[in-house]
């Protein structure tokens, strides 16, 4: 498993990622006075948005310093491993924007929902899917194996298929009630290079800054022809999963 954990400053630097959340929310049509749990809330942008709705937000994330940062903001917040988290408190919702795909046992995710979740609750989210930035993985892959580096021992992502995904929520006893695969090309207005800089810090542990920064354009002449133009610059190959889940009013 990764030891990678996303830090205030990647939020910082990738703020785009939160603009993922809006199409979430409104899947989740959220209700003020309701309470929601927000399964890897980051700096908290995405929980204070629910928040200002009038939602009682709680968020969780396993990175001290995003918690931190969420806490300035006046929210509940706390760390906890989404993945194996336990809680006597019950919730109307869960929703989770650009985390799962950080969870590499995403079973145990669901499982933990499930858990918090009323009886009628809804769960709404959000991640990467199978074959986000496929074309970037592949650069990086050949970039690990010309150093003598295992890619898959490095990577820290988990894309899941829609139907896998689909399959571990109605196992766990949810109602698959949307699921979709969205194909999402994503403007980089820093360039490739910044991108990696902030995503790739699992892959690059150990090199030195010269040859990281060497890495860095080996990975962007391979994806050059596929990912950039003139005209529009870098563009990250993004594939996004979204869905909703249902706890069947009568479960336990």
């Amino acid at each position: 498993m990764s030891d990678r954990k996303w830090i205030h400053e990647d939020y910082d630097s990738a703020q785009y990622l939160c603009n993922f959340g809006k199409p979430v929310i409104e899947l989740l049509e959220p209700k003020a006075g309701e309470k929601i749990l927000d399964i890897g809330c980051g700096n908290g942008i995405l929980t204070q948005e629910l928040s200002d709705l009038g939602c009682d937000m709680v968020g969780i994330d396993s990175s001290e310093k995003n918690i931190e940062a969420a806490k300035t903001l006046g929210l509940d917040a706390r760390v906890a491993d989404a993945e194996h988290f336990h809680m006597d408190e019950t919730f109307d919702a869960v929703i989770s924007n650009a985390a799962l795909h950080w969870m590499p046992d995403q079973y145990g995710v669901i499982r933990s929902v499930w858990r918090v979740l009323k009886p009628g609750g809804r769960f709404a989210a959000e991640c990467g899917g199978e074959g986000c930035i496929r074309i970037i993985r592949e650069g990086m892959k050949i970039a690990l194996i010309k150093r003598g580096l295992d890619y898959k021992e490095r990577n820290p992502w988990k894309y899941p298929e829609l139907g896998a995904m689909a399959k571990i929520l109605e196992n766990q006893g949810f109602r698959v009630s949307y699921i979709a695969r969205i194909d999402k090309p994503t403007p980089l207005p820093n360039g490739l290079a910044a991108w990696l800089d902030v995503f790739a810090k699992n892959h690059t542990k150990g090199l030195d800054d010269e040859d990281r920064e060497r890495f860095f354009k080996e990975v962007e002449d391979y994806c050059r022809p596929m990912l950039y133009s003139e005209k529009a610059g870098w563009t990250a190959d993004y594939v996004r999963l979204r869905f909703l889940a249902i706890k069947p009013l009568d479960a336990e």
